[in-house]
């Protein structure tokens, strides 16, 4: 990988970050407790609690790729990065464009 691939790849991880953070916090708000005052029937409360469990699970995984993509960030002007974790071939630069926080490539993320 050049360092123009670098340097675009940089930008697509920083904004990704950005736009991750934005949804970790719009997640955290929709997983707040449901409250017993409310006054929602049996059927809406239970539906309620079942969109909290949705956005919960969303939340983890939007929480899990913020750290990949931090780890990506301060990993990226390293020498090796690029290169498969467990095979260490570079991994194709189109396929970090797409994830930037994968550290295999795909044969490799496919074991």
């Amino acid at each position: 990988m050049n360092s123009k691939e670098k340097e675009i790849l940089k930008e697509k991880i920083e904004a990704a970050l950005e736009d991750t953070i934005l949804k970790v916090a719009e997640l955290e708000e929709l997983t707040k407790p449901i409250g017993p005052e409310n006054s929602i029937g049996r059927v809406s409360r239970m539906d309620a609690i079942n969109n909290k469990s949705v956005a919960e699970a969303a939340l983890r995984s939007t929480k899990r790729k913020r750290e990949s993509l931090k780890v990506a960030l301060s990993r990226i002007d390293k020498e090796n990065f690029g290169d498969c974790s467990l095979c260490k071939r570079p991994i194709p630069p189109a396929r970090l464009m797409y994830m930037p926080e994968s550290t295999r490539c795909v044969r490799c993320a496919d074991r």
